[in-house]
């Protein structure tokens, strides 16, 4: 019963991430991570196939090795919430209050992602671990 249920939060939280990766305002890899959590529960094979995806893979193993988010993910992740931001101000025409609260809660977002290391590089074979 219980794996049932991982498995499906699993399939839920890819199809975020797929309509995050069309969508500019909804994030991808936050998805992502959580489905291969919940995967890791119920699937092994689709763990797998998460991790080793060309595209994602590497930072999905990044973060889960390491808890290593690249330069380039820290840009992207904000700029990404500065526009999500300027959008929800725009659209929404919120009371200061509002605008205030949701202005912290970006910034204290932002701050983690960029608080974030970097993926160390094994000196060995000039790649990323896991890769």
């Amino acid at each position: 019963m219980m794996r049932a249920l991982w498995l499906c939060l699993g399939c839920l939280m890819l199809a975020l991430g797929v309509i995050g990766a069309f969508l500019p305002v909804m994030p991808t890899t936050i998805f992502l991570i959580l489905a291969v959590a919940c995967f890791s529960r119920s699937s092994p094979r689709l763990e797998k196939w998460l991790l080793d995806s060309p595209t994602y893979g590497p930072s999905l193993r990044a973060w889960r090795e390491q808890g290593a988010v690249s330069r380039k993910g820290k840009a992207y992740a904000c700029v990404g919430m500065a526009a999500g931001y300027v959008l929800f101000y725009w659209s929404a025409h919120p009371s200061l209050a509002l605008a205030i609260g949701v202005g912290i809660f970006f910034l204290a977002s932002a701050a983690y992602v960029v608080s974030r290391p970097s993926p160390k590089i094994d000196g060995s074979a000039g790649t990323r671990p896991g890769e």
